[in-house]
């Protein structure tokens, strides 16, 4: 968004908030940032934010949860947020709204957002998920929250952790959402919950917790890696293990955040194996822990009555071969790389791709409202295909946060990013307003009803779709 930058404030029942106006005419969108939606003392389930008094601003981002640098930028490129303050604090949220949402009485649709990061990297600010386009091209209000990562938000120890605490806060900052986003413009009776990856995977397991279901109707999981489940109790356990091991005495309750981080790796390195080859999150939901009742599946999540829209990537598992120098150093091997490129293709289709596709199957079959994609465009000189995080350009189009990412190598913004992009966005936004990704006009989407057995009922690529 270009234009002029004014002040702009919206009375909530706890106070007073100073956020951003951006844009020109009736594009503009207002945004309101780092709003604390609850607060949590460490390993201790979220409570209720104060009230304050006078004016709050909210016109900078709020600190992010401690985490470690991530690995991801050879397939991403860099974050361009890979500074941005840290701290325990954060349980943030930010919103975006259009400018005649906040005067004219007329209730938007609402988005909400959850980043991936496998549970231990990611944030609501970064620019990668700025919503300003989806909040100017469809009209809506949008949420971005952030929710705390790694040992900090889904350790589980007795005595120390009970477990579950990011999805407990995700819980908690939908409560929020349901009882705020009305001055914000937002229509609390019509939220959608989109994710991609983790995030993607956080939905499912809200979709199980009858808590949560009456907070949202619809849901669009991107990515999800759903066929890696739940954390047993047992491996939560030895994580935990891992974890005392790499703070060699230090009480967790009390050291310090770069010690607690220091000691996430340890745990991450013990859990991945010899040469780093197992992938699955060390930290992550565990089965049984509150929210999530024990046996939870994701047939239960399927079949919540919520709208449904999933699909995955066609390659999804060649963002973690690029990640991990020892399966790299493999795929350069001409023998040994054929090998690795079906293995990779394997890890596609059992953790991303047949689950998603069951998941739709489910709802369907349930009476949800359910349609299912996959995602099939690849960069001409990636070498990486339809790599896990490739939709997220097009899903978000900011262009400058994306710029130089590797995924998107050999690519054009204008003639290959932006008019798939339009396409995907207006269809996720259609679903958010409807339920029905069926789009018309110049960036149509002509997307059946999901038919259990017959895999995804659109192929977005080169080519728009099939």
């Amino acid at each position: 968004m270009t234009g002029a930058v004014t002040d702009t404030t919206v009375t909530l029942p706890a106070g007073t908030l100073r956020g951003h106006r951006r844009g020109a005419g009736d594009r503009d969108v207002v945004e309101f940032r780092g709003i604390r939606y609850a607060i949590a003392d460490r390993f201790a389930p979220p409570r209720p934010a104060p009230g304050w008094a006078g004016v709050r601003d909210a016109r900078e981002p709020g600190p992010v949860s401690p985490q470690l640098a991530a690995r991801v930028a050879e397939v991403t490129g860099p974050s361009p947020d890979e500074h941005a303050s840290q701290g325990e604090d954060c349980l943030r949220l930010d919103v975006r709204t259009p400018a005649a949402a906040l005067s004219d009485g007329r209730p938007r649709p609402v988005v909400v957002w959850l980043h991936g990061g496998a549970y231990v990297i990611g944030s609501a600010t970064t620019s990668w998920y700025d919503t300003t386009r989806l909040v100017a091209e469809g009209d809506v209000v949008a949420v971005n929250l952030g929710y705390r990562l790694g040992v900090l938000g889904w350790l589980a120890s007795p005595g120390v952790s009970d477990g579950n605490l990011g999805l407990l806060d995700q819980l908690a900052a939908l409560h929020w959402i349901h009882d705020h986003v009305g001055a914000f413009g937002g229509d609390p009776g019509q939220v959608t919950l989109m994710g991609q990856s983790a995030g993607a995977h956080a939905i499912a397991c809200l979709m199980t917790v009858p808590e949560a279901r009456p907070l949202f109707g619809r849901a669009v999981l991107q990515s999800g890696q759903l066929g890696l489940g739940l954390s047993s109790p047992q491996r939560a356990a030895r994580i935990a293990g891992f974890v005392a091991e790499g703070l060699d005495g230090a009480d967790p309750a009390t050291a310090p955040v770069d010690a607690l981080l220091a000691a996430q790796r340890h745990a991450m390195i013990r859990s991945a194996g010899r040469g780093g080859l197992n992938s699955s999150p060390a930290f992550a939901p565990v089965d049984g822990v509150a929210p999530l009742a024990p046996g939870t599946t994701w047939t239960e999540a399927a079949r919540s009555g919520h709208d449904v829209l999933v699909g995955s990537t066609a390659d999804e598992a060649e963002t973690f071969v690029r990640i991990s120098p020892a399966l790299h150093r493999l795929r350069r091997r001409p023998l040994v790389g054929r090998i690795t490129a079906a293995g990779a293709q394997v890890a596609t289709r059992r953790v991303f791709g047949a689950p998603a596709e069951r998941f739709a199957d489910d709802a369907a079959r349930a009476g949800s409202r359910t349609y299912s994609y996959r995602f099939a465009w690849g960069a001409p000189a990636s070498g990486l295909g339809a790599c896990h995080c490739v939709e997220l350009p097009f899903l978000f189009g900011n262009h400058d946060a994306w710029a130089g990412a590797p995924m998107l190598a050999g690519a054009s913004w204008d003639d290959d990013v932006e008019p798939l992009g339009a396409a995907i966005r207006g269809a996720w936004l259609a679903f958010a307003r409807t339920g029905n990704p069926w789009t018309t006009g110049p960036h149509a989407l002509a997307w059946p009803p999901h038919s259990p057995g017959h895999g995804p009922t659109v192929v977005l690529g080169n080519g728009h779709t099939r």
